[in-house]
């Protein structure tokens, strides 16, 4: 067959679609294939319409001031995003939140897909990473096996996951390092690995009891066979197998001397540095299938986080990434193939918004290279620009787990600047970057 594109695009989601709008507005030629109406589905989607909402219709925070979503929201619309255009016209009132009707969202979408002569929508499914020619891979979560497979051959079966176990992700400055302090099990490393919560015998069983009574999310239909693996274990399920299960698990205190004390706790809740500027810390063995307002209630309780806010909560579902930091460059190319490039859930970014942010990035990058240009990254201090970086490098490659943009990806202020002005400060800041970096790429965006 005789080829009429420059660049072909594989998965019709938001990812998938929002490249293509943004290659499309650079006059490059795609081929956008989706599987679904062609024959194939995926277990999650109801129909056959582009970028389909299958979870939720929200787009969550609204507010460019003070949360780093609505800020990511902000800069694809100052980006010219497709997504957020057609969310504006498929709006549902919500507050401060982004909601939008997910029938108005698609079809909104999809016109403006098929209306450009630039871009020619297949169904038809692609079971192969293709050998050649510029590629972009935004199949999301639910990737088909065959596809699966090629990817796999293409970076090694031990980079890409099929089951996402996810601990929750606590903002260093909300951790009271008064009661917690840094240590790592018999004094190895480098004295600050890890951080350490204790709790006396009465904590723990009161905490244990917590995790066998508390709010649990049921499986989706098609998450129902997917068997728990023994390494990403619910932290409940681990509870329900024994009251000392978890002092013999995750939350076991043997090593570690607290100085407060000079003895071994009952049991001790680790935390491990999730980023290089050392904001956010994962909750070591905590993946949990407890719903999100029970766990917040619960892990208040833990000894030194009382006060405690999240970067993310836990969660555990069926889901396709594969090992971002160490797989793909900071142009979003896989290194074993610089032709391909990956955008949206299977990068490991996690959320819509999120997907779409990578998308966009993706198809603007792709767009300047087929121009002779590499385009650099967004600043740190931007939201575009602190995803990519967790996405490409930043976070730790060994344990990389699914992300939304939150506040502390971005790079830390330069100066000291009060709590509560502290997320003003960095939108501020942010917004001014991403103008001064737009200016400077005039020529490619």
């Amino acid at each position: 067959m005789q080829k009429f594109y420059d660049v072909h695009i594989i998965g019709g989601g938001l990812a998938g679609c929002e490249a293509a709008w943004q290659l499309a507005q650079r006059g490059v030629k795609v081929r956008l294939s989706e599987m679904r109406g062609s024959g194939d589905t995926t277990p999650a989607h109801q129909g056959d319409g582009l970028a389909e909402l299958v979870c939720s219709n929200s787009f969550r925070s609204d507010d460019a001031e003070s949360n780093a979503v609505g800020l990511l929201h902000q800069e694809m619309r100052d980006l010219g995003s497709l997504i957020m255009m057609a969310a504006e016209v498929a709006k549902v009132p919500a507050g401060s939140a982004l909601a939008v009707d997910r029938d108005v969202f698609s079809a909104e979408v999809e016109k403006h897909l098929q209306n450009n002569d630039n871009i020619e929508v297949i169904r038809e499914r692609i079971d192969s990473v293709p050998a050649e020619g510029h590629v972009i891979i935004a199949t999301g979560p639910l990737t088909a096996m065959s596809l699966a497979e090629s990817i796999m051959a293409r970076t090694g079966e031990d980079r890409l996951a099929f089951f996402d176990a996810i601990a929750p992700i606590v903002y260093h400055d909300s951790i009271d390092m008064d009661v917690a302090w840094y240590a790592s099990r018999w004094d190895k490393g480098e004295g600050k690995d890890y951080i350490n919560c204790p709790m006396d015998e009465a904590q723990y069983r009161a905490f244990h009891q917590g995790l066998l009574d508390a709010e649990k999310t049921e499986f989706k239909e098609w998450e129902t066979n997917t068997p728990y693996f023994e390494g990403c274990m619910p932290i409940e399920v681990m509870a329900s197998r024994g009251l000392d299960t978890l002092r013999f698990g995750p939350m076991k205190p043997v090593g570690l001397d607290n100085p407060k004390t000079g003895r071994w706790a009952h049991a001790v809740v680790q935390l491990r540095q999730d980023n290089k500027q050392g904001s956010i810390w994962n909750m070591v063995g905590f993946q949990t299938k407890m719903k999100h307002s029970a766990q917040v209630e619960l892990l208040r309780t833990i000894p030194g986080l009382e006060k405690a806010e999240f970067a993310r909560l836990g969660g555990l579902h069926r889901n396709t990434f594969i090992r971002s930091p160490i797989l793909l460059d900071r142009q979003l190319r896989l290194k074993s193939s610089p032709n391909v490039r990956f955008a949206g859930q299977i990068t490991g970014c996690e959320g819509y918004v999120e997907s779409s942010a990578v998308g966009l990035m993706a198809g603007i990058m792709t767009a300047a290279e087929l121009s002779g240009r590499d385009i650099p990254q967004p600043p740190p201090t931007t939201a575009l620009g602190a995803l990519l970086g967790h996405i490409t490098g930043d976070a730790h490659a060994d344990d990389y787990q699914p992300m939304n943009v939150n506040f502390g990806l971005f790079a830390p202020l330069d100066e000291k600047v009060h709590k509560k002005s502290r997320k003003a400060a960095m939108t501020s800041r942010a917004r001014a970057d991403l103008a001064t970096w737009v200016s400077a790429q005039r020529v490619a965006l």
